[in-house]
């Protein structure tokens, strides 16, 4: 999977793509300290359409790329809940 991320002040977006997932867009806030508030869509290899939320917050690693730690769920499908590591290439 990867992720592109743009941010303009205390907007951040993202398009994403890879695995069965076909294409995928997220939108959300970052706040003072960097944490993210977004919600995601994305179509995967099935047609299927699911939607969900997240919460992230970042880490600045020794090598200065950036990791983000999210915890997510999905509003539609089965609503599961989860959590992610998402790392700078």
């Amino acid at each position: 999977m990867v992720f592109h991320y743009q941010q303009t002040g205390h907007i951040l977006s993202c398009n994403y793509k890879g695995g069965n997932i076909v294409e995928g867009h997220l939108i959300g806030t970052v706040d003072d300290k960097g944490h993210i508030d977004m919600r995601y869509h994305q179509v995967n290899s099935n047609g299927d359409l699911m939607t969900g939320i997240c919460s992230s917050y970042p880490e600045i690693t020794p090598n200065g790329k950036i990791r983000l730690h999210e915890t997510w769920q999905w509003t539609s499908g089965d609503k599961s809940k989860g959590q992610s590591v998402l790392e700078e290439i």
